[in-house]
């Protein structure tokens, strides 16, 4: 039996660190799915600032793209949320604008 004191856990500040190191490769992926939603967009002449994708669909691209767990992408999404370098607005994750961005 496994016992809570055989498992080694990282020192919280580790945590950080790996889930910061994750910012600028889990932006560029956002980047190129809004890019394909702007696209979509245009083609319906409609307002590029609406592009979006919900949480899951950008947790879903984090895992199938860089082979990391569901938790782990979800520790990303929501630290990018608590740092402000993603906007959400209920379920839906749109870019943040070039003049608010941290």
């Amino acid at each position: 039996m496994i016992t809570n004191k055989a498992i080694q856990q990282k020192p919280a500040h580790k945590q950080v660190q790996w889930t910061q190191s994750w910012y600028e490769p889990a932006l560029r992926s956002l980047e190129v799915f809004l890019e394909v939603r702007k696209a979509n967009l245009r083609k319906i002449n409609r307002d590029e600032k609406n592009a979006a994708i919900t949480r899951n669909e950008f947790i879903e691209a984090l895992v199938n793209e860089h082979r990391i767990s569901v938790y782990q992408a979800a520790e990303i999404v929501a630290s990018l949320r608590r740092a402000n370098r993603i906007l959400m607005h209920g379920s839906f994750i749109y870019e943040m604008p070039k003049g608010d961005a941290v």
